[in-house]
């Protein structure tokens, strides 16, 4: 099959080079994908479909890196947008809606008394243990280890530019420890102000990894016995398993949960939740943004919680989500290659066991997918959306099954 024309994009990619470090840079660096076969830029967006400034049309299967939850310019949350933006956005004070939203979000979360907004997860997620320090009177914050919480210093993974004393008070043990936890906690004893995790592991460059049985239950128990706040990210995976969090999947409440991404379909929101006992850390600790408070994202995010709910977006995204494991690996399958699906139905990915960790094949994969009009990541995990019908899934599973055959044709396993 012969390569895309993406001139264009190659094009503004110089361009941009010139006048932005890197390029584009972060998550969105072209290097994470495969240089050549993917374009730098996207023009255009809708329902599950992107289109690159060169014309090329592909079915998205990264949603955005997770945000587009119901469809790039879903008709129900543009209206609501478009009232909104007609009223006010970013004003002295905030809009009437933003206590409506909060309102929702108590309303929808069990165990939880409160919310506050922000604009992005690494602002939820360090503010939450700015709570729970100030809750406590402690330091010390245990989570998994290499375990991606945003870019702040004490969470950011490449460390560089961040002095080693923003790191001096975080603590770590292995995902699914409970044992190690449990050490960890004695070791500790008197000093955790939080734990925080995420609802599965699904950091890049590694198989997603779900919670074993009564692992979510122990982080619950060594926190309160610790005297500390279990905290859940659940900024990649709020909205797509379950409306009242993710970790009541595992019947798990924790004491703050951080949403942001799919919170509000792609416009800039995120929230910190909590119960009442961390209500008045809450409002000690100072917090704010200019933009914080915008109306017009908080009015995107009531139309998508609407949606969701109206039409049982969990279930549906987990519908189609099985749909396309079961086919990538009866396809895989089929072409005599070892693959692993791995994560929720909703947020798959899928990793080529003979690679061990290099992601050689995964590359050219995705490669493969994109010439032939499909986006997924060679090494972070996917997602479904409401938007993708099962014929968007069949039409990928059908050009999954020829860039299997491109696998085997350059690595020689068949």
């Amino acid at each position: 099959m012969s390569e895309r024309d993406l001139s264009k994009s190659n094009e503004l990619f110089q361009r941009a080079k010139r006048v932005i470090p890197g390029g584009v840079y972060g998550h969105q660096s072209p290097s994470l994908l495969v240089p050549g076969s993917f374009p730098t830029f996207i023009s255009k967006a809708e329902g599950c479909r992107l289109t690159d400034p060169d014309g090329n049309e592909y079915i998205d299967f990264l949603c955005a890196y997770g945000p587009m939850v119901v469809g790039y310019r879903n008709p129900q949350v543009e209206e609501a947008v478009e009232r909104q933006r007609h009223q006010c956005d970013s004003g002295n004070l905030p809009a009437p809606n933003m206590v409506e939203l909060a309102e929702r979000l108590v309303g929808l979360t069990p165990g939880i008394d409160w919310t506050v907004f922000a604009k992005n997860g690494s602002d939820a997620a360090s503010w939450s243990l700015a709570i729970a320090r100030a809750a406590t009177g402690r330091e010390l914050v245990a989570m998994v280890e290499r375990t991606y919480h945003g870019v702040h210093g004490w969470a950011n993974m490449m460390h560089e530019g961040f002095p080693a004393a923003e790191r001096a008070n975080i603590v770590s043990f292995a995902w699914n420890d409970a044992e190690g936890l449990e050490r960890l906690a004695d070791e500790h004893a008197g000093k955790l102000a939080a734990v925080i995790v995420t609802p599965f592991k699904h950091e890049a460059f590694g198989d997603s990894v779900m919670p074993a049985p009564g692992f979510l239950d122990t982080v619950r128990t060594v926190a309160t016995r610790s005297g500390a706040a279990m905290i859940v990210d659940d900024v990649r995976a709020g909205f797509r398993l379950d409306m009242r969090g993710s970790a009541q999947l595992w019947g798990v409440t924790p004491d703050m949960i951080l949403y942001s991404k799919a919170l509000a379909n792609g416009y800039p929101l995120s929230a910190v939740l909590g119960n009442d006992g961390l209500r008045d850390a809450a409002k000690r600790v100072f917090v704010t943004g200019t933009f914080f408070t915008q109306a017009v994202p908080i009015a995107a995010s009531l139309a998508t919680l609407d949606y969701l709910e109206a039409n049982d977006g969990i279930a549906r995204m987990r519908e189609l989500g099985n749909r396309f494991c079961k086919g990538l690996s009866d396809r895989a399958e089929e072409a005599g290659l070892a693959v692993t699906l791995s994560g929720p139905p909703a947020i798959p990915f899928m990793t080529f066991q003979k690679d061990e960790g290099s992601f050689e094949r995964s590359r050219v994969f995705a490669a493969a997918c994109a010439a032939r009009g499909v986006f997924v990541h060679p090494c972070h995990n996917w997602f479904v959306s409401t938007a993708h019908s099962e014929a968007d899934v069949d039409f990928a599973l059908d050009v999954a099954a020829e860039a299997f055959e491109t696998v085997n044709g350059q690595f020689e396993e068949a």
